[in-house]
């Protein structure tokens, strides 16, 4: 809209060549409202978000005036977008945040309730022959004669040595994982040597040992920890298989991996705790277990040793036939 003035700062007319919706009269009070504020020319641009108009006022010449409304809602209108579109980005990048979060200290949140467990566990299990051990020695006190309280003291000795021994074989392992000295062996000839020495003790228990190694598997590993991993496997065999069966140790050899396998008839694994079996202190038969001096640490070794020589170990349950499976990756 522009308003001429004549010299003495009144209005002459007012041109409205628009075609907005604005009468002379809605223009006139604008105009006044600049004139009784202003003494002097000036230009005036407003905070666009607030006001309805900017203008030019030349003193004694003229008004222009320029009406905002449109751009005031515009801005508006992309403002309230922006302020929606940001509370939008900033809910976003919180979730993500925190689901990136989770994902980082879920395995630090695994390692302290493992470790909390363990240490549970462990306590647990020295608690009881600790018992009996002071239990006896009260006894013995009382009555030095009665041989019995030497025994049980000797045989909980036993107990506590055993399980003393399994956890630092275990924290061994996990201390010295990047540190172990491995050599290329002939797998074919350790393993053969290793299930012949179980030979004897199968008998004894009405077994057979079946074998089907294949010859001159080589692999770089540490001999004695794989030693230490037959030897669980095997006796974990025998000690789970039925009576007058057969427990099978095979070796074969792939492009990309070598296949070791203690396979035996007898109680299957349940469903679902295939894996739960090489946790520490894990044990399906608790009762059975602890008489047969077996804490649930063996597995949980084998489990340290395959990991560290480059292996994965795995077991499985079907018809009665458990098979504990150790893949050795090549060029890994």
């Amino acid at each position: 809209y522009t308003v001429i003035l004549d010299s003495q700062n009144n209005i002459i007319c007012i041109i409205n060549n628009s075609g907005l919706d604005k009468d002379d009269n809605e223009i006139l009070t604008i105009t006044n409202k600049i004139i009784s504020k202003n003494n002097s020319s000036k230009v005036n641009v407003p905070n666009l978000y607030f006001n309805k108009y900017a203008y030019s006022y030349n003193y004694g010449e003229s008004i222009t005036i320029i009406d905002i409304e449109n751009i005031k809602s515009e801005l508006l209108s992309r403002l309230k977008i922006s302020i929606l579109i940001f509370i939008i980005l900033e809910a976003l990048i919180i979730f993500i945040s925190k689901k990136i979060t989770n994902w980082i200290i879920t395995p630090v949140l695994d390692s302290f309730e493992r470790q909390k467990q363990f240490i549970e566990d462990a306590s647990h299990e020295l608690k009881t022959p600790l018992a009996v051990i002071m239990a006896s020695s009260d006894a013995l006190y009382n009555n030095p004669k009665e041989k019995k309280w030497l025994n049980n003291i000797k045989s909980e000795s036993d107990r506590m040595n055993n399980l003393i021994k399994n956890l630092l074989t275990l924290a061994k392992l996990e201390d010295d994982n990047k540190n172990i000295i491995k050599s290329n062996l002939n797998l074919s000839k350790l393993v053969l040597f290793q299930a012949l020495t179980y030979e004897s003790l199968m008998f004894e228990q009405n077994l057979n040992l079946e074998t089907l190694i294949d010859d001159d598997i080589h692999f770089k590993c540490n001999e004695e920890e794989i030693k230490e991993l037959l030897s669980i496997l095997i006796d974990n065999a025998i000690k789970h298989s039925f009576k007058n069966e057969n427990i099978k140790v095979s070796l074969k050899e792939t492009k990309n991996s070598v296949i070791l396998r203690v396979e035996n008839k007898g109680k299957e694994i349940p469903k679902g705790e295939e894996e739960k079996i090489f946790e520490r202190f894990y044990r399906l038969d608790k009762s059975r277990n602890r008489n047969e001096n077996r804490y649930g640490l063996g597995l949980a070794i084998a489990k340290k040793i395959a990991q560290n020589n480059n292996a994965n170990i795995t077991a499985k349950s079907e018809n009665n036939l458990t098979t504990f499976e150790v893949v050795f990756k090549k060029n890994s």
